[in-house]
């Protein structure tokens, strides 16, 4: 099974004082000392990379510690799912939910994560993830190595680690097709 971003974010933080000659506590001191909102992670990314030369793998689990020492708490699935699909794209959501389903029906190694603007899916790596893309159409991304032919594949990257999409507007549209492309995704990533 696929490592967690949570099992990520540890094993980068692990190996912090040998890639940036600071442990995790010290870079969390300097963070608590620089003034910085240690919840506004993305301010937090910039001043480390700006100010320290810290790469990115590396900003990520410095910011989501600082944030966590400072009481912030991730966002579950469901909670990603609720901002996602709410005011003007909450009538998208049959759609998510017609996607998710026909996508944990592939197998029990189905990993479902949360991210702020999509849902991936993964299996031995993310092969899928559901975008609300605009208020009107959710875009499934499916990350291929050999893509399927499909009039319905567009080709480029997004959501996630997507290598093609496909535009949906209606709970109908999860038809055969789309779960044949999932299957595709699911089989090419394990």
């Amino acid at each position: 099974m696929a490592p967690t971003p949570e099992d990520m974010l540890s094993a980068v933080s692990r190996s912090l004082a040998t890639r940036t000659g600071r442990s995790l506590e010290q870079w969390l001191d300097l963070v608590r000392s620089s003034g910085l909102d240690p919840l506004d992670q993305a301010a937090v990314r910039g001043w480390l990379k700006r100010e320290h030369g810290v790469p990115q793998n590396s900003q990520w689990a410095i910011a989501d510690a600082a944030a966590r020492a400072a009481g912030w708490v991730p966002p579950t699935v469901a909670e990603y799912v609720d901002q996602q699909y709410a005011g003007a794209k909450a009538a998208l959501r049959p759609v998510y939910q017609a996607v998710a389903a026909a996508i944990t029906e592939l197998g029990d190694d189905v990993t479902v994560e949360g991210r702020g603007t999509y849902i991936p899916f993964v299996r031995g790596r993310q092969f899928a993830a559901i975008a609300a893309a605009a208020r009107d159409r959710v875009d499934l991304g499916l990350r291929f190595t050999d893509p399927p032919v499909s009039a319905r594949l567009r080709p480029g990257g997004g959501p996630g680690q997507a290598t093609h999409t496909v535009s949906l507007r209606a709970e109908g549209e999860v038809d055969d097709e789309v779960r044949h492309l999932l299957r595709a995704a699911y089989e090419q990533n394990a």
